[in-house]
């Protein structure tokens, strides 16, 4: 990992920032968080269109390490889009019981089987226009599976990536579409799905919702929300997590260049957290 600028205050705000300055200083930042997360992925393992459309669909409110400590079984049950449609209901809601929200998740992971194999060839498709047509498939949903299964740009809105955005200032919008849209509208479509990565990763490392680490943060001098949270670096430090905290990250399988430690498999059951 490239090392951090950590400590340096932001720039005091002088007055209003314009659009150009805006996106220059927004892809200056999207520059920096390059160097601090080189290895930046998507956290859910998986090894097909299929495979990762189902574990994001799980990833809704839980963690993706909690996801990546269900599918493993979820997977040796139901290898196929064929074989999850057509599973007993209430035994795939005890395999996915861990993530939270089963009995939903089981309906929309059979519904969205049923599609595949009925109106897609068992095959996971490649455009945004179909897979939103799939049971419990939405854009931030569809945006992973393209960006990270079929090589299409896409920008991924969850949680993280609208705080982050917002406290960028980026956009001041709050609907995940506009905010897909008015991020979409500053970095050219070939940085949009490594985009999501390294702010994600950010947000889960650095820059918390409750508390963020503003004293270790890299990107601090671009951020007109320096000081929203810690700004001691030896007090920041110690809210790093994953990885940067010296903590395994989410995935069981890493890819190559992870810098961490893998995540351990789960050791019982019990209800997801969300992130």
């Amino acid at each position: 990992m490239a090392e951090s600028k950590v400590g340096r205050t932001a720039a005091k705000p002088g007055k209003p920032e314009s659009q150009l300055a805006m996106v220059r200083r927004a892809r200056k930042i999207n520059r920096e968080l390059a160097q601090l997360y080189p290895y930046a992925h998507p956290e859910l393992d998986f090894e097909s269109p299929f495979q990762l459309l189902v574990a994001t669909v799980l990833s809704a409110q839980t963690t993706d390490l909690r996801v990546n400590q269900t599918t493993p079984a979820l997977f040796a049950a139901y290898p196929t889009p064929a074989a999850l449609a057509a599973a007993v209901p209430e035994e795939l809601e005890e395999l996915i019981r861990p993530t939270g929200f089963f009995r939903n998740k089981a309906k929309s992971l059979i519904g969205l089987s049923i599609a595949l194999r009925d109106q897609f060839g068992g095959e996971v498709p490649d455009r945004l226009d179909q897979l939103v047509t799939l049971p419990g498939v939405g854009r931030k949903t569809a945006n992973v599976v393209l960006g990270n299964a079929f090589g299409v740009p896409g920008i991924t809105v969850d949680t993280h990536f609208g705080r982050l955005v917002r406290r960028f200032g980026w956009t001041t919008e709050e609907d995940p579409v506009a905010v897909e849209t008015a991020v979409g509208e500053i970095f050219p479509k070939s940085e949009w799905t490594m985009l999501s990565h390294r702010v994600i990763f950010h947000g889960r490392r650095v820059c918390h919702a409750r508390k963020p680490a503003c004293g270790a943060c890299g990107i601090a001098p671009l951020c007109p929300s320096y000081g929203t949270g810690e700004t001691d670096p030896e007090q920041a430090r110690k809210l790093l997590k994953y990885e940067l905290g010296g903590q395994p990250g989410q995935r069981l399988r890493p890819p190559a260049g992870f810098p961490g430690r893998a995540a351990a498999p789960a050791t019982g059951t019990g209800e997801g957290e969300a992130e």
